[in-house]
C-alpha cells in the first residue's frame, strides 16, 4: 500500500514557483491514486483567495489547478483558519468550496495522521 503524504504549502501564489510546484505534486500524486492532502498555510492560504488577477502581475492563474483537485482524486484539503483570518480571508468565501478549516490543534492531529509530510 502506497505511503500518505501530506503537502503543506506555504507560498503565496505570486511569490515564485512555489505554490505552483506544491499544486503539481499534489495533481501527479493524485493522479496515480497515492493518498494525498494538501493544507494550505502561513501565506500559502491566498492561493485561495477568490478573484486574483494573475495577469496583472503577468502572472499564471492557478485557479484552474485548485479547481481540478477533486478531479484528481485529491479531496483532502485543508486551510489554516488562523492564517486566513490574520490574511483577512473567510474561510467561508474560499475559491475552494471544499477545503475543511483547521484549528492549530487540528493540524497537529492532521500531520500525525499522515506517513509523510512535505512542505513548499
Amino acid at each position: 500500500m502506497a505511503k500518505s503524504l501530506l503537502l503543506i504549502s506555504r507560498q503565496a501564489p505570486w511569490s515564485g514557483p512555489g505554490a505552483r510546484e506544491a499544486l503539481d505534486i499534489v495533481l501527479a500524486g493524485g493522479a496515480f491514486d497515492l493518498p494525498i492532502g494538501l493544507l494550505f498555510l502561513d501565506d500559502g492560504v491566498l492561493q485561495l483567495a477568490a478573484g486574483q488577477k494573475a495577469r496583472a502581475l503577468q502572472q499564471k492563474d492557478l485557479s484552474a489547478n485548485l479547481q481540478a483537485l477533486p478531479m484528481f482524486g485529491v479531496e483532502e484539503l485543508f486551510v489554516c483558519a488562523a492564517s486566513a483570518a490574520e490574511r483577512g480571508l473567510d474561510a467561508s468565501a474560499l475559491a475552494l468550496d471544499e477545503v475543511q478549516a483547521l484549528d492549530a490543534g487540528q493540524i497537529r492531529e492532521l500531520i500525525d495522521h499522515y506517513d509523510q509530510v512535505m512542505t513548499l
